[in-house]
């Protein structure tokens, strides 16, 4: 397996476990302050990962530690945004469906600040993926909400975290820049938990469990290996393979929350994996109708 096949699979694999974390931190937050969940799950996650990088952690420059942390401060940034956005919504679908916009703004702000040009057939899919994304929000009450429009800021910060991870990626080593990332996002959710929120008294075990569980698999684990498939890929192809997240979430949601699968959902979901065959197979089917 090359390393851009083994890439687009870790990608893959990313996704899956993104559209996880969406029930993973629904259920936690019923039991956890908002801020104080991502505090907590940011924190615990890089505390995790320092031990299989804190030898090269601790030997790097000081420009190259404010890099990662500059990261950091967008993703922790997209981060509080998505959970308040989650906390007073009612649909992940429509959510997933609002965030995953990011993944369309990536390669346009790479474009706008790396100059590095989006290949021809990213323009030729997007359209598909756009129309797959408008489907998976149909069957929801469509109408402006302060949900939607924290979302769609959490987009655009997120957005811009992509497109700087990707760039620190081929600098900074993955668990490195990942683990820095995690631990400023963790302290920036721990302050605004103390500013602006009051802990309950007690805290049930099933609430931990379901923290637990944000930490380890859709943290940890997940960013490691967003960050590792990043490096071995280039921007515009890591961000059409994220866009399979909001159809994992929706799939996952009409699992566990028995939200229905209408024909708009699974249509939209046929587009999104539609656009992904035409942005990876379009090149070879090209190069092979000219032979």
């Amino acid at each position: 397996m090359t390393n851009n096949r083994r890439a687009d699979l870790i990608l893959v694999i990313t996704t899956i476990l993104a559209s996880a974390g969406w029930i993973f931190s629904k259920e936690a937050i019923q039991g956890l302050p908002t801020f104080g969940f991502i505090g907590l799950r940011f924190i615990l996650a890089s505390i995790l990962l320092l031990p299989f990088c804190y030898r090269t952690l601790f030997n790097i420059d000081r420009a190259t530690l404010l890099g990662a942390a500059s990261v950091g401060c967008f993703l922790g940034s997209a981060i509080l945004i998505w959970i308040y956005a989650i906390a007073n919504s009612g649909s992940l679908g429509e959510g997933a469906f609002i965030m995953s916009l990011s993944m369309l703004f990536v390669p346009i702000i790479a474009w706008i600040f790396f100059k590095n040009r989006p290949p021809r057939m990213f323009w030729f899919s997007l359209p598909f993926a756009i129309l797959g994304l408008i489907l998976l929000s149909k069957g929801s009450s469509w109408t402006i909400s302060g949900s939607q429009i924290w979302f769609m800021f959490s987009a655009v910060m997120l957005a811009m975290q992509f497109n700087l991870n990707s760039h620190f990626a081929q600098k900074i080593p993955t668990l490195v820049l990942t683990c820095i990332q995690l631990f400023v996002t963790g302290v920036l959710g721990v302050l605004l938990s103390l500013l602006s929120e009051t802990w309950p008294q007690q805290i049930e075990l099933e609430i931990w469990g379901w923290l637990a569980m944000s930490v380890l698999i859709a943290t940890s684990l997940r960013y490691a290996l967003q960050t590792a498939g990043q490096k071995n890929t280039t921007t515009s192809n890591a961000a059409i393979i994220m866009i399979l997240e909001p159809t994992w979430t929706v799939v996952l949601s009409m699992l566990w929350y028995g939200e229905k699968m209408e024909l708009t959902k699974l249509a939209g979901c046929s587009l999104i994996l539609f656009a992904l065959i035409i942005y990876r197979a379009g090149p070879k089917l090209a190069s092979f109708t000219k032979h």
